[in-house]
């Protein structure tokens, strides 16, 4: 029996991140002979992004190129290629580049975060990024044309200790300056950070720690002590924020501008929205969830089994997660993997050297292989660590 439009229940996903392709080929996979739910997928681009990969991408290596409509074909998901412009929470619509409306019954929030260039005066206008494909290659252009100088990578995260150590290990002749408040691998174990601090000092890279720039020149940084660096290119990974968009809609955020969850994954003030990945401020024992690939891709999942288990009748299952390790990229031949407790704190276990980098390249080339067996068997997505007492969250008496 056929399905009028109006009986059938839409789905709408916004982002094709790792938790938003997740949920939607967990919803579309999961209904496909059903035919009273059409799930829509809106995305900027039609090939996916490798986040865990552009600061290969910033040093113009070359990566595989995957294509979201192949991958979603013979699921029954639509792919809308766009820019989500607004959304209407009462009215349950979503503007696409500011011209086209979709209007959906249920929402997958997935529009993750981005570098936050508002930070500081002059980082928007003078740094680069690591956003996605177009912002890695504007980087990739601007230092394959340097013969020489300076490149200062501000944030001393992991992010920036990867884009450091790419970016020397590529261009020897250029001069990589690290910035930051903290040591680079600050939270790894003491034997991890050992090895993480003697590849960045074997590749040349030079780490100003406890240091704070107030302000990205357009040749240099300036630092909170008044003094400059001279810089050529300069490439920003300190702190994220997301779109403003889910706090225009006037669903209920966190300070940081994510959307706030219950245990099921959806907005604690508009159940008909669902948040995932770090788009979604979503609480564990341990507090709230950092994003990582680790941790969206299984965001994206529950969120679409919490979907289909409403519009079944039944009470959604509470989301526990645990991390388990922390893969870290020191160039191509070296990486750092320290294996975690569930609240991501370090344990004393780690890999290091080519073994790690065999192991960071598995990770990183994990998701895509994974969503092909999600759509034919939806069931093998399901499994991740919960971990345990980390992740209980205990009710107030």
């Amino acid at each position: 029996m056929n399905t009028t439009a109006a009986q059938r229940h839409e789905v709408l996903v916004l982002g094709a991140g790792y938790a938003g392709l997740a949920a939607t080929i967990q919803l579309a996979a999961r209904t496909r002979k059903r035919g009273n739910l059409r799930v829509t997928l809106v995305n900027p681009y039609d090939t996916f992004t490798e986040r865990l990969r552009l600061h290969m991408t910033a040093t113009g290596q070359e990566t595989a190129v995957m294509n979201i409509p192949e991958l979603l074909d013979g699921t029954g998901a639509v792919f809308v290629r766009g820019r989500v412009t607004a959304v209407d929470a009462g009215a349950k619509t979503v503007r696409i580049d500011d011209d086209r409306i979709l209007r959906y019954d249920t929402l997958v929030y997935g529009l993750g975060s981005v570098a936050d260039t508002a930070a500081l005066p002059g980082v928007d206008e003078h740094a680069h990024t690591l956003d996605g494909p177009e912002d890695a290659a504007l980087l990739a252009d601007r230092l394959a044309r340097l013969d020489g100088g300076t490149v200062v990578v501000g944030g001393s995260g992991l992010t920036g200790v990867e884009a450091a150590a790419e970016i020397a290990e590529r261009y020897p002749r250029l001069r990589v300056v690290l910035l930051g408040r903290q040591e680079p691998g600050a939270n790894l174990h003491p034997k991890a950070r050992a090895h993480l601090d003697a590849a960045l000092a074997r590749l040349g890279v030079r780490v100003r720690s406890g240091v704070e720039v107030v302000e990205v020149l357009p040749d240099g940084v300036e630092l909170a002590d008044g003094s400059n660096i001279p810089a050529d290119a300069v490439l920003w990974t300190s702190g994220t924020r997301v779109p403003p968009l889910a706090a225009a809609a006037g669903l209920t955020v966190d300070e940081r501008g994510r959307v706030v969850t219950d245990g099921a994954l959806r907005s604690v003030s508009h159940p008909d929205v669902y948040a995932v990945g770090d788009a979604a401020a979503i609480r564990q024992g341990y507090g709230v969830m950092h994003g990582t690939c680790q941790g969206g891709m299984p965001t994206g999942v529950h969120a679409a089994l919490s979907v289909l288990r409403v519009l079944a009748g039944k009470e959604p299952e509470p989301f526990r997660f645990g991390y388990y390790h922390t893969p870290v990229s020191l160039g191509r031949h070296d990486a750092v993997v320290q294996f975690t407790r569930p609240d991501d704190s370090p344990r004393r276990i780690v890999l290091t050297g080519r073994r790690a980098a065999k192991y960071k390249e598995a990770v990183s080339a994990a998701p895509w292989p994974t969503f092909a067996r999600m759509k034919k068997m939806p069931a093998s997505g399901a499994f991740w660590p919960h971990g345990g007492r980390y992740t209980r969250i205990r009710s107030a008496k």
